[in-house]
Formats: C-alpha cells, structure tokens, sequence
C-alpha cells in the first residue's frame, strides 16, 4: 500500500478511536516520512492511540510518520495536538491555467522527461509515478481550491540535481510546482492540468554553515525554521530565527510566499532583511546567488526580494543565508476588553511608547475564539468570554518590569477589564496555550466541522472596522467562525466553520466580501498565506492594473515558457482587445 493509501486509513483508524485519543496523543509529525525514519518516537507518542488492534497501532504509526503538518494560523504549534480532517471540496473545480498562452509538452512528452528524470537522478525513490502519490503532492486538506495531481514527484539532494530537473522540465515544456513544507493553505503547489513535475525540496533540509560571531547561517531551503532554531539552542548558540509562519514552514516556502507571523510586530517580515542572499535555478538552468553575505549592500538592485513573494515562477530557491537575532527572554501577558476597538486602541497607544520595541508578539483573539476554547475543553485553563490580547514581553527583568507595568496602565486606560501577567515559565506556557491552540479549538467547539483559513491585513487603525463589519456580515450569512489576529501589524485570520458541502459556497462568498472589504480600507488580500490560486483574482484590484502589467513583464523576462508554477500567483492577463483597467 502506498504511503498516502496507510495515510487515509491511519486517519480513518484514529477517527474511529475517538476524537480525544486523537488529541492525547500530542503528535510530533513530519510531513513526509523522509524527516522522521520510520518507527522513531512511536512508542510513546502513539501509545493512547494504539487502542487494542494491530491495524489501529500500524495505522496510528503511519500517520505519525507522514500525516502533515499545518499552518500556526491554521492549527496546533508544532508538537501539539493535529484536527480531524474531513472530506476534501473544492468549490471550484478546474486548476487555473496559464493565461500566456504557453505551449506545454504532450502527454508522449511528459513520458519521455520522467524517463529523463529517472536516468538523471538515478537514486532509488528520487523519481515517483505512483498514482495515489502523484495526487497527494497535489492537494491539500487544508485549503479548498482548485486541485489536479503533478505526473511525477521528484526528490533532488542538491542545487545540481535541481538543475537537472529544471533542463529536463524546459527540454520538454513540463511545468514545474515546488513543494517542501506544504503547509501553504492557497493552493501553492497543486498540479498543472496538462502534466506537471513536482519538485519536492524536503529532502535538502541541511544546514550548511553557522557563523555565530556574524550572527548569520547558511541552510538549504528544505530546512524548517524550528529546526534551525531547535539546532541553534542544542549548540548553545544564543541566536535565534525570528520568523515562525508555523510548523513545517521550511525557508524555500517562506521565501516564496513572503511569510510572517506571531513575532512580526517585533521583527517584521520576510521582506525585511532577514535573507541576506538566496541562491536560485533560474528557468534556462543557471544557478544564481543574489549577493554577498555582507549585513547590507547597495550594489545594484535588490535581486533577492524579486524571489521573496515570487511563489516559485522565477526560479526555485535552493539555498539562502538567513539572518539571526540575539534570544531575548521574554513573558507573557493578557488583557481582556468588551470589544475590538478598546482593544486595537490599547495597542496602537502601547507600539507608540518607549515600550514599544520591548513588545514581540501581541495578539487579538475575538469573543467567538474565547468561547470556542473553552467549549473545546483543549487548554488547561480557561479564561471570561471577551476580546482579548495575548503579549509576549521581551528584554532583560527591568524592562518586562517596566514594559509590563506601561502595558497594564494603557490597557486600564482604554477599559480592559481582566488583565493577568505571568511570573513563572509554567504560567507563561499555561496562558499562551490559548493561543497555540486557536484553530484546533475552533474545529473542536463543534462536532465534524471543517474550516476554511483565510488572511487580510489592514492599517492597524482600520482593523476594529473591518473585525465588526466582518463579523456583522458572517453572523447575517448564518456561518459560524473565530478570529485570530497578529493586531500590532493590522493582519487577522478568520476561521469559518461548515459541515455540509452546500455551505461552502457561502464561506467561499464571505471570504471573496472579506477580501474586498479589506482592500477598500487600503489593505491587503493576504498578510502571510501568499497569493497561491485562491487570491491571484484579486491581485489587479489592490496593485492596478500597471503594476500587473510589470510583474508580467518581469515574468516574462526569466521565464518565457512559463514553465515555473504557471496558474499561480499572476491574476490573468487581458485579451487582446479588453480594457486592462476595468
């Protein structure tokens, strides 16, 4: 059987065991069975979930060694507990296209590259065809747009293997999808219709050189940012990555879709500089690397951030250099208020403070989210049902002191009513599980519920505006959903339950209204998920139609056959004749 055949019976074995035995069991999975050797951990991760046979015990270790893992804004931090997944829809049901009219290889074409593939990287398992795996590498559980499965599934060790990949891709016009993390929830790698090759990177997941006293490391773009910064502290290294887009994120998908996440308010994003250099297969098969490892440079353009947010239709990244910051401890706070704005206010007045900086994380969870964790019964201590903040406060203890005490005064100022600081390490872990467990509690607050995730970011002023027009108009639309937002950066997910599939027309129109709310507040469509397929329509609407026009062009210029991710990212093109300003 192949490993996405165990992997639907181990989810449909633990399903059967019950809800709360998936739960208990605190998984640590890997995405793939190639970061996590079979058997490794099995013992004491999946002893709640082995309940009495041994196809339920072989299942649950089958799905600890592949089932994937998914976005922080989307689920359970890494370690934590995964949702039940449910059956797959897709409101739409044809991938989108390239709309430059490229002409791509034949089926007879498509057979002859995967013969190509197979003597250029003659490894065992580097070349797939399996049917099942071909579709798994397509899709995902956690998103519902727009699928169709790649033709071959390719596993290189190297930027030469990449190499070979893309000149065998370009020989014969197969369309090329990249794929390392797959915790992307806009459609990112599903397969192109008329065949594609997926390229998966998971396997070049090393770090290649640690330069402590320049405060940078070089790692392959497999490489997921809690390894590297699991590898930093075990080295006693007192640096750290400060990106955390979630579990499984790895640095070549984070580049791609110009991630961010609960640190940003602090460390901004990936279109920072936190990538001093990153080095790419071009399309024609040139191996590039954007710059020095120099802390900044003005030497010509900034070819680096032309990858950043370029979702793999430039090139694909192989390597990069990232850079670290110092540890700094840190502890936690919360804050709870009667509505969204009292809130957002309290914020915006703390971020304008000398304070300010001291602040690495501040998080809004609306009443629904409150109400949801504690329906869930997943976190050890539950908390009143209001909008509430989450503050994670750095710097050494006379600054948490002092930062601390600004904090409890501007959030009494603007008429907090439950404000709880933690002293200890064990408080600080037990107050932040509210927030770690967002979603999964979201999808636990109600029985076979499944979820849509989506993301928009707004001016921070805007934000109480559009959290109350947004919730006015889900509750007038009879769907049920919570709301986590990153509020010191204005970027908030909404978490919209259904169970039927006649309801996901509904959740697919509120996130379309969702989306043109926010950029009518001169927002954006996507804070950090990316553009993918799911958000490519609205790209002409927020940028104009100039704008697309250059990002084409620079399309265009380094991939004329379009063979990089086509479909994706790229709102289609105007024919000949139509207005591109309408």
């Amino acid at each position: 059987m192949s490993t996405p055949s165990l992997l639907g019976a181990a989810r449909q074995g633990v399903r059967r065991a019950g809800s709360r035995l998936w739960l208990d069991s605190r998984r640590h999975a890997s995405f793939t069975s190639r970061h996590l050797p079979a058997g490794e951990h099995l013992s004491g991760k999946l002893r709640n979930v082995a309940v009495g046979t041994a196809v339920l015990a072989a299942a649950g270790a089958v799905l600890y060694n592949v089932s994937k893992l998914v976005h922080l804004d989307g689920e359970a931090a890494l370690g934590g507990p995964q949702p039940k997944r449910a059956t797959k829809v897709s409101v739409r049901k044809d991938t989108p296209e390239s709309s430059t009219g490229a002409q791509y290889g034949s089926k007879e074409d498509v057979q002859k590259a995967i013969e190509e593939l197979r003597k250029a990287i003659p490894r065992e398992g580097a070349v797939n065809t399996d049917p099942n795996v071909l579709k798994f590498y397509g899709s995902s559980d956690k998103s519902y747009h727009p699928t169709s499965p790649h033709s071959v599934v390719v596993h290189p060790h190297s930027t030469e293997e990449v190499v070979e990949v893309v000149n065998v891709a370009r020989k014969y016009r197969v369309p090329i999808v990249p794929y390392s993390g797959a915790t992307s929830l806009e459609g990112h790698f599903s397969g192109y219709p008329a065949g594609s090759i997926c390229i998966d990177l998971s396997g070049m997941n090393k770090i290649l050189a640690i330069h402590e006293s320049d405060s940078d490391l070089v790692c392959q773009a497999g490489a997921r940012w809690e390894d590297i910064n699991t590898t930093l502290k075990e080295k006693g290294i007192p640096l750290f990555f400060p990106l955390d887009p979630g579990p499984g994120a790895t640095i070549g998908g984070m580049i791609g879709t110009g991630c961010s996440g609960t640190n940003a308010v602090r460390y901004g994003t990936a279109r920072g500089e936190w990538f001093l250099n990153v080095t790419v297969v071009l399309p024609n098969g040139k191996v590039i690397k954007t710059r020095r490892r120099a802390r900044k440079s003005s030497a010509g353009i900034d070819t680096t951030k032309l990858f950043i947010g370029a979702e793999g239709t430039l090139g694909i990244v192989t390597e990069a250099t990232l850079r670290l910051a110092p540890v700094i401890p840190s502890k936690v706070a919360m804050a709870q208020f009667r509505d969204v704005e009292h809130a957002v206010s309290a914020v915006q007045e703390i971020l304008n403070t000398p304070a300010g900086p001291h602040i690495q994380c501040v998080e809004l969870m609306d009443d629904h989210m409150m109400k949801a964790i504690a329906d869930a019964g997943l976190v050890s201590e539950t908390y009143p049902i209001h909008d509430t903040l989450f503050f994670k406060i750095q710097g050494d203890p006379a600054a948490i002191d002092s930062t601390t005490r600004t904090v409890q005064d501007i959030v009494s100022k603007h008429s907090s009513i439950n404000f709880k600081f933690a002293k200890t390490e064990d408080e600080a872990e037990e107050l932040w599980e509210s927030r770690k467990y967002a979603l999964m509690s979201t999808i636990e607050s109600e029985e076979d519920a499944r979820c849509w995730t989506t993301d928009v970011c707004v001016p921070v002023s805007k934000l109480p505006e559009l959290v109350y027009e947004t919730k006015k108009d889900l509750k007038d639309s009879n769907l049920r959903s919570t709301i986590v937002g990153h509020v010191g950066d204005g970027n908030f997910h909404a978490f919209i339950l259904f169970k039927k599939d006649d309801e996901l027309k509904a959740v697919s129109d509120a996130v379309h209204r969702l989306v043109h709310r926010a950029i009518a507040l001169d927002g954006t469509c996507t804070g950090e998920h990316g553009v993918g397929v799911g958000k490519r329509e609205y790209l002409t609407e927020e940028l104009g139609p100039d704008t697309v026009e250059l990002m084409w062009t620079i399309k265009r210029a380094i991939d004329p056959l379009d063979i990089m991710n086509p479909g994706k990212l790229y709102p289609d093109m105007p024919k000949d004749g139509e207005d591109k300003h309408q």
